[in-house]
């Protein structure tokens, strides 16, 4: 049988790392849905606030005491994320969440709403009409809803105001920041890009496992630049070997680094039951008769012991993925068992990998 080599496996610099100052930034505003169909806020005292400094604003002045009916308006709050290197008037998505008991959105409208940084300054201004998916049925008096009514989404809801300086296009270096932190990956990430830009001297230097700072041209060279470096393919060194396990839902996930050593496992289930019956089951009770303090209780104690037969099972030593999984398999166990398994056999050393429970 011939026996394949394995394939180099090579990835993008843009797929291993981000650019420092290249990122998403999150925006938040508090606004007024108009126009709903008699399902908005209920007596609200926010939104009754909201909708009479909306008016005053608006140059309609109304009496301290003025009771206004609220059912076709309701408090949400706007979220959106702005993209790096977005300019004032181009457009970006939103998403509109009701604060109070409105009992659905759809069919409403965003009053303009300013939109914030963590800096408190206004990047954006959102306003629009609302999307909500609504699936379900009625019959017979009743009815089913399989999705939320109280979240909403604008396309293209909000128009950028104000640009976010960035940092790329400044200095004399750009800074890379790996995804994942690995000494390896940063060596030899920094020995690619030394390669692809030869000269006096290298330009890229690793920090540390995941900070590289490389030098960049200045001006309109370094767009060109940025192309070329972001497309660059490196080979990253392989993961660490870890499982993960999810106590509340039972999920396991491993990649393929783990592996296992020889080793038995014993697995089976027990529970017991304790349980009082009355001593004589046909005897009735009179509930007016009166009851005796110091009368003795003789109840019949069931213990009721039942053990599952657990097999030891012996697991030889598995270097592969599909080994692990098969070795794993052969135990018969459900996933929830299988948690504490995994952690018996990390704490026996047999399990070769980093064992993270989320």
């Amino acid at each position: 049988m011939a026996v394949m080599p394995l394939s180099v496996h090579a990835e993008r610099v843009k797929d291993l790392a981000s650019v420092m100052g290249v990122r998403d930034n999150q925006l938040v505003g508090y606004g007024l849905v108009v126009g709903l169909d008699g399902t908005g806020d209920q007596g609200s005292p926010v939104t009754l606030k909201s909708t009479l400094n909306m008016l005053n604003q608006l140059g309609i002045t109304l009496p301290p005491n003025t009771s206004l009916e609220m059912k076709n308006l309701a408090s949400v709050l706007v979220t959106a994320s702005l993209p790096p290197f977005a300019r004032p008037g181009q457009t970006i998505d939103i998403t509109v969440s009701s604060v109070g008991n409105a009992k659905s959105l759809r069919g409403g409208t965003l009053v303009m709403t300013p939109l914030k940084g963590a800096d408190g300054q206004i990047y954006a201004m959102a306003q629009g009409n609302m999307l909500v998916s609504e699936a379900g049925a009625a019959a017979g008096g009743g009815k089913g809803q399989s999705n939320y009514l109280i979240v909403g989404r604008i396309p293209d809801g909000a128009t950028v105001e104000r640009a976010v300086p960035t940092a790329v296009g400044q200095g004399d270096f750009v800074m890379l920041n790996l995804n994942t932190s690995d000494f390896t990956t940063a060596s030899r990430l920094t020995d690619a890009i030394n390669r692809e830009f030869p000269g006096p001297s290298e330009i890229a230097m690793a920090l540390d496992a995941r900070a590289i700072r490389v030098r960049a041209p200045m001006g309109k060279e370094r767009v060109a630049f940025m192309s070329r470096l972001e497309n660059l393919e490196v080979e990253p060194a392989h993961a660490a070997a870890k499982v993960i396990i999810n106590a509340r839902t039972g999920s396991i996930v491993m990649n393929q680094q783990v592996t296992l050593e020889t080793c038995s496992i014993s697995h089976g289930n027990m529970t017991v039951v304790v349980k009082a019956e009355a001593e004589n089951k046909d005897a009735k009770v009179d509930p007016n008769a009166p009851v005796d303090p110091n009368a003795p209780v003789n109840p019949t104690v069931g213990k009721g012991l039942k053990a599952e037969p657990g097999n030891l099972l012996l697991l030889p030593k598995a270097v592969s993925l599909n080994e692990v999984i098969r070795a794993l398999n052969a135990i018969g166990a459900t996933p929830k068992d299988l948690l504490a398994i995994l952690q018996a056999m990390k704490a026996s050393g047999a399990l070769r990998a980093e064992l993270e429970v989320i």
